[in-house]
């Protein structure tokens, strides 16, 4: 068939589309700017699949088609028998692949998708490789080839097969609809039935926004407090009970309840995630709203904000947040006011760096990105004569809470913190002066893709802000020297404005889009979902890798949909491979419809733990400690199957004080692991790079190499960096070779450059003389 052919039946099957396009009903199909989507029509008794412009939305992608796993369908039986073949003629296979070839340039350029692509593979397969054709495909495909048909007769076929392995075609538009997220307000009625007042506390660190919020809190008749950490949300606990007003505690993993009988107070603190979008209540206290940006957990404020039932709502944040804010609740019709608040106390950055641990004074509190760094300091600040308190994510909230209560006694001989970044929301700390160790921090961006960033300045000013709370005044700056300008650079600018706020598919959502693909794995469900999703310029599907991965890897085990999608939202770090082998066994165990009893938790943890020899077994306990946790929060979901919440809270607890031990003796943990598994990523970092006195500079931070009146190393020196484990005594032979090496390099280069003078000046005479 020539060329002009295609492009005449192509023109046609075009026209014959727009003609079926335009008698639809209103709205079906209108071209306007914007991204098109794959809209099914009726014709004939199959799916013809069109582009389709949407004109509410101008970001609107298509849907990864990549992400749809076809059916495979069988090619050796065919109800129809060889009825086609007696009312026709036999078929030439190399004719078939012809004219199936033609229907596939016009199905791609129709409908332009890859899915189609599949499909047509599909179908080109099933046609040649299937014992015996259904008539009507048989009869199809002959009239075409003795030239009584045309080519775009084959297309209802070929659409009906892409159909039978691609179901999701038949039902695109309940898809679409079931993911549409572009307006989140209207998902909470009962908050749009009352006329909500929202006030915004703005201000930095220390600056008293939060404390304004909870005294109207606690002079309210109902409230709750959502905060970001647990240790914020007992905090409100603790002192809202001490001020005299009954106030219960939920957090994923607890529940305590002051009423003897459990009967719920009026008061609640919980983490945000665990807030009720049902109960009515007089107040309500969303803290730090600047995390509804987060790519992983956004979405925990936007619905807080959005579907929270009560008549005030207290917003505390940066006040880089009130913008967005306010244009959010334009959307569900409510106003809000804003007060704003300085900071209560002044605080500096300084002009200097430490650059040697030896510069420490009562009060330093030193910022480190990297557990190793936390391990690799410490112990070198205690080489010194000196106490620290060491804080980290991992350590359970009893060990942080008890490092903080011992940097915080003033009687106490500890006067130095080593951190991470967990200090910057949740404890009240005695710092005088924040040092940076380090300015770059791994961070997942929305994509789920770690990387290596220079902190931004909303995480420099929440850092730096914790300084000076018991002082007259703070004070910042950085263990290096070259780190101290970036510093000031970063905090010279103001916090980015927040644009976006997160979302997340829900559970009903996941089980309707279940129902339309029953044979799609939970992973693959979320993955088409946020592919087609639909959302606004104020709002982004929040990353779901950590989901995905737990969904992929119960994928073997037998569970209904729900109980497999709760599973998958459990908080579990899955960088630790004993939470993820616990995670696997539980859901096994729960599988089975066999409670997970205490007997069985504490053979898998191997109870009773002794206290940690090494870092190792520290880290160890730590995870056991996150798997106990991973129970007590399936426990709330699953009562009857995890039936000894007491026993294992009692055990909790028991190993927190273990811990406590370990971290209390961490510089001893530390003597007794590998040195090299204790070096920074920086090879050796702040605290590594600065571990000898003042007068002995080493390699900084950039990899600068000191200077040295000889090429030998300071064995004074030498043996100080091998006794910190900052060396072994290989690596300090192949320093010293390295050395030699360079200063051999820099004798004969310089040897070269004092002779190129002295022979230009012979070359000069060598001239005048020939003159």
């Amino acid at each position: 068939m020539s060329v002009n052919r295609c492009m005449y039946l192509f023109s046609r099957l075009q026209r014959h589309i727009r003609t079926r396009t335009t008698s639809t009903t209103a709205g079906t199909c209108h071209a306007s700017s914007g991204s098109g989507f794959l809209h099914k029509q009726r014709q004939a008794g199959s799916v013809v699949c069109s582009i389709h412009v949407s004109s509410n939305s101008s970001s609107q992608k298509p849907p990864d088609t990549s992400l749809f796993v076809p059916i495979s369908l069988k090619t050796d039986c065919s109800g129809d028998g060889s009825v086609g073949l007696e009312l026709t003629q036999p078929l030439h296979k190399s004719e078939v692949i012809t004219r199936l070839s033609l229907c596939l340039i016009m199905s791609i350029c129709v409908c332009a998708a890859r899915l189609f692509h599949q499909a047509f593979i599909s179908f080109r397969k099933f046609v040649l490789e299937v014992t015996s054709l259904p008539a009507d495909l048989h009869i199809i495909l002959s009239d075409i080839c003795s030239g009584a048909g045309h080519v775009d007769d084959i297309y209802p076929y070929f659409m009906r097969h892409a159909k039978i392995i691609f179901p999701m075609l038949d039902c695109m538009d309940d898809l679409r609809k079931i993911s549409d997220l572009r307006v989140p307000a209207n998902w909470y009625p009962e908050a749009r039935a009352i006329q909500r007042k929202v006030i915004f506390h703005a201000g930095p660190t220390n600056s008293g926004k939060t404390y304004h919020a909870i005294q109207r809190y606690l002079a309210a008749k109902s409230g709750v407090y959502c905060g970001p950490l647990k240790l914020l949300a007992h905090e409100i606990f603790e002192k809202s009970n001490n001020a005299g007003v009954p106030c219960d505690l939920v957090t994923g993993e607890e529940r305590t309840f002051m009423d003897s009988d459990g009967r719920a107070s009026g008061h609640v603190a919980c983490t945000i995630e665990m807030c009720s979008v049902n109960t009515p209540y007089e107040v309500a206290v969303i803290d730090e709203i600047q995390m509804i940006r987060d790519p992983s957990r956004g979405w925990a404020w936007t619905r807080a904000l959005l579907g929270l039932c009560a008549e005030e709502i207290h917003v505390c944040g940066e006040p880089a947040a009130i913008d967005f804010i306010r244009e959010l609740m334009y959307t569900t019709g409510e106003e809000m006011e804003v007060n704003t608040y300085q900071r209560l106390t002044p605080f500096k950055i300084l002009d200097q760096a430490v650059e040697s641990l030896d510069n420490l004074r009562p009060g330093d509190c030193i910022v480190c990105f990297s557990k190793n760094d936390i391990y690799s300091i410490s112990r070198q600040i205690e080489a010194r004569g000196l106490e620290c308190a060491v804080i980290y994510g991992s350590l359970p909230p009893g060990t942080k809470l008890s490092q903080a209560k011992k940097f915080n006694d003033p009687d106490d001989p500890c006067k130095i913190l080593v951190a991470t970044d967990a200090i910057g929301m949740g404890l009240n700390l005695s710092i005088k002066r924040i040092i940076f160790n380090s300015l770059i921090k791994p961070n997942v961006n929305e994509k789920g893709e770690k990387q290596m960033e220079t902190i931004s300045t909303s995480q420099a000013l929440q850092i730096s802000g914790r300084a000076g709370r018991s002082f007259t005044e703070g004070e910042g700056t950085t263990m290096h020297r070259d780190d101290l300008p970036v510093l000031k650079e970063i905090l010279s600018h103001s916090v980015d404005p927040i644009e976006t706020a997160g979302l997340h598919p829900t559970a009903e959502q996941i089980e309707m889009f279940a129902y339309h693909l029953p044979d799609a794995t939970l992973s693959n469900l979320v993955d088409i979902f946020v592919s087609l999703s639909q959302v606004d310029g104020m709002f982004f599907v929040c990353n779901i890798d950590d989901f995905k991965f737990l969904a992929d890897m119960i994928q073997h085990i037998p569970l209904n949909l729900r109980s497999r999608y709760v599973f998958c939202t459990a908080p579990i770090n899955k960088k630790q491979p004993f939470v993820c082998t616990s995670f696997l066994k539980f859901a096994r165990q729960f599988s089975r419809d066999e409670p997970l009893t205490f007997d069985w938790v504490g053979r898998h943890v191997s109870w009773p733990l002794s206290a940690p020899k090494n870092i190792k077994d520290l880290v160890h306990l730590e995870a056991v400690h996150d798997v106990l946790d991973l129970y007590l929060w399936l426990s709330y979901r699953f009562m009857d199957m995890f039936p000894d919440t007491a026993l294992v809270r009692e055990t909790q607890q028991e190993l927190d004080d273990i811990i406590q031990q370990g971290v209390r003796n961490i510089t001893r943990l530390i003597r007794a692991t590998d040195p090299l598994q204790t070096q920074g990523s920086r090879g050796g970092q702040a605290g590594g790079n600065n571990a000898s006195a003042s007068s002995n500079h080493l390699t900084n931070s950039r990899g600068q190499r000191a200077q040295r009146g000889s090429g030998e190393m300071d064995s004074s020196l030498a043996s100080r960096l091998v006794r910190d484990g900052l060396l072994t005594p290989d690596l300090l032979q192949q320093l010293q070779k390295e050395w030699s090496k360079d200063q051999k390099l820099e004798f004969i280069n310089q040897s070269a450059l004092d002779t190129e003078p002295h022979n230009n000046n012979n070359k000069g005479k060598r001239k005048k003389k020939k003159k």
